[in-house]
């Protein structure tokens, strides 16, 4: 018997698959992340990524490089700026900030940063939870991880990350180009955990 196969017969683990995400791999990827988010995210993404189809390294690879990003590297599951920059999102009717202080109340939560009323709503409902009333659970580890698949879904942007097109996975994610550089470094460090 080898020393892996002696070692999970006494302690009853096993080595992670290769695609499996663990805290240990996400902090290889982003070493200055917080442990509460790590762990949150951890917990549940193998069980998701297959549910979603994010099963392939590639796509595996693509996703966790923009959740990186998206949360300056799992440092933060809320955007940063404070109440007078979530202005700007006040009034904006492609958000469906319809209501006085929405701008503030809806503004960018979550590893893809979810914004505005009508997404909180939608992936609320998707969920199975009253997001729109209570934004900010959509900063919860676990909750923002489920939202963000739901997103990588409907979105369909396996696609994109089957052809290895970070920037076509950048603008389904973000909508634009901000932060490329920085998305395809960590692309590539992923490619590296994940082989």
């Amino acid at each position: 018997m080898s020393i892996r196969g002696i070692v999970s017969s006494i302690f009853g683990t096993s080595p992670p698959p290769a695609l499996s995400v663990t805290k240990a791999r996400l902090l290889r990827l982003a070493s200055a992340a917080k442990p509460d988010i790590l762990e949150g995210i951890a917990e549940g993404f193998d069980r998701l990524a297959s549910e979603h189809g994010v099963d392939t390294r590639q796509r595996l690879c693509h996703f966790l490089a923009q959740a990186a990003h998206e949360t300056d590297g799992f440092r933060t599951l809320e955007e940063y700026g404070g109440a007078r920059y979530y202005l700007r999102y006040e009034g904006r009717q492609d958000l469906g900030n319809v209501q006085a202080g929405d701008g503030v109340r809806y503004h960018g939560r979550g590893i893809f940063q979810l914004t505005g009323r009508a997404n909180y709503r939608r992936f609320g409902r998707i969920l199975g939870i009253d997001l729109e009333a209570l934004p900010e659970r959509a900063a919860e580890p676990a909750l923002s991880l489920a939202v963000a698949f739901a997103y990588w879904s409907e979105r369909a942007i396996n696609a994109a990350a089957d052809a290895d097109d970070v920037a076509a996975v950048t603008r389904l994610v973000n909508g634009g180009r901000n932060g490329l550089a920085e998305r395809a470094a960590y692309l590539q460090a992923a490619k590296a955990i994940w082989p």
